[in-house]
């Protein structure tokens, strides 16, 4: 009996010791992963796995990014519109924002950076000689087209970026602040829900509606004597035509954008 009381008692020292020298081990773990540095979650990352933005990828983004060609384009047309050659680089980093978040929210039909140079980032500028200062509603924007081009070369001028799309608003809050921009914001709205009445002295809409379909939607965003800048293609005789009562033609501009063949043309509508 006491030879089995002295096998129990040394099966359980045993068991005992190997429990003790366990836990130490685990304990030594804990304690060597507390030690590790922490790094901290990036801005762009939302804890959900499935929030992840293209912006995350954004860091240390730089020009490069384009094919030399895309910047030289720019650069001449720039110089083509007399504009000054600094405003290369911000509308580089926009174009470059805009070639990686296209990949992913389909924000543009246009994919070719080359094209984007010419029929976004130029045509938009091809209205700026018209607009110089004040507040501009622009109606419809997609992904930020004419508002931010404008932005950029027109610092006086406060824009709103008025657009429905989630997506399409999302790119252009992290346009503006991967920019800088503090003279635009965005309004994620339809046009004719944005309750901000006689507010505006400009509204602009590069692909909208006609004339008509934009004062009916956006209308009451202008102030009285405000100007609606509606770029078109060929003369808008029959939209010119059409206007409703109060509402008034004032100039129509033929445009010349650098690289783009026919016809663009600035129409300005004067709200009674």
């Amino acid at each position: 009996m006491s030879v089995l009381c002295h096998l129990l008692q040394f099966r359980r020292g045993s068991i005992q010791s190997w429990w003790l020298r366990d836990i130490g081990r685990v304990a030594q773990q804990v304690n060597d992963v507390r030690r590790q540095p922490r790094h901290p979650l990036p801005r762009c990352l939302n804890r959900d796995a499935h929030a992840r933005q293209p912006s995350c990828d954004n860091r240390g983004m730089n020009d490069a990014a384009l094919a030399p060609d895309v910047s030289a384009a720019l650069e001449r047309g720039l110089q083509a519109q007399s504009l000054d050659a600094a405003f290369a680089a911000p509308l580089l980093r926009y174009l470059t924002l805009l070639v990686r978040w296209n990949k992913t929210y389909n924000l543009t039909a246009v994919r070719d950076p080359r094209a984007m140079v010419t029929r976004h980032l130029l045509d938009s500028l091809a209205m700026q000689p018209y607009i110089a200062s004040g507040t501009l509603a622009d109606l419809g924007t997609g992904p930020g087209l004419p508002g931010i081009p404008l932005a950029i070369t027109r610092p006086q001028l406060e824009v709103t970026l008025v657009e429905s799309n989630g997506k399409k608003a999302r790119f252009m809050r992290e346009a503006l602040r991967h920019l800088e921009l503090r003279n635009a914001r965005v309004a994620e709205s339809r046009a004719e829900a944005l309750d901000e009445p006689a507010v505006y002295d400009h509204l602009t809409a590069r692909a909208l509606d006609t004339l008509a379909g934009i004062i009916a939607v956006g209308g009451h965003l202008l102030r009285p004597g405000g100007s609606l800048l509606a770029m078109k293609g060929v003369y808008p005789h029959e939209e010119i035509a059409a206007l409703p009562a109060g509402w008034t033609m004032s100039e129509v501009h033929p445009l010349q954008v650098p690289g783009l063949d026919g016809e663009r043309h600035l129409v300005v509508v004067r709200k009674g």
